[in-house]
């Protein structure tokens, strides 16, 4: 059974900083893809940010510049930082994991790719 773990959410002003942190446990292989997702209230989940295997990334276009992903292997743990946040940023955050071995060169924002979640972590950015 996989496990994804996300810490960090917070309620900051705009222009602020945040750092997310989530720790894969069980069946998470160091192959997979893995990435953070938000969700706003009234919509849809969108990618916020994915790396693969080769620390290669892949950002959305709304957070290009101010996020960015990482990761650890030796303690599983993959991080997003975030700077300069905007209120448009305040959503649900999620961890994801593609639970299957992601070789695309560019990993996918899609989160229909993504099998593994975590429950949230929640960001609140005011103005």
């Amino acid at each position: 059974q996989a496990q994804l773990t996300e810490s960090g959410g917070d309620s900051v002003q705009a222009g602020g900083s945040l750092r997310l942190s989530c720790v894969a446990s069980g069946y998470i292989d160091t192959r997979d893809c893995m990435g953070w997702f938000r969700q706003a209230p009234g919509k849809e989940r969108e990618g916020v940010a994915t790396i693969n295997m080769y620390s290669n990334t892949a950002y959305g276009d709304s957070v290009k510049g101010r996020f960015t992903i990482s990761k650890d292997t030796d303690t599983n743990t993959l991080t997003l930082q975030m700077n300069n946040l905007k209120p448009e940023d305040t959503a649900t955050y999620y961890c994801a994991a593609t639970g299957s071995i992601c070789i695309s060169t560019v990993p996918s924002i899609n989160p229909g790719r993504y099998h593994f979640w975590g429950q949230g972590t929640q960001v609140t950015v005011s103005s």
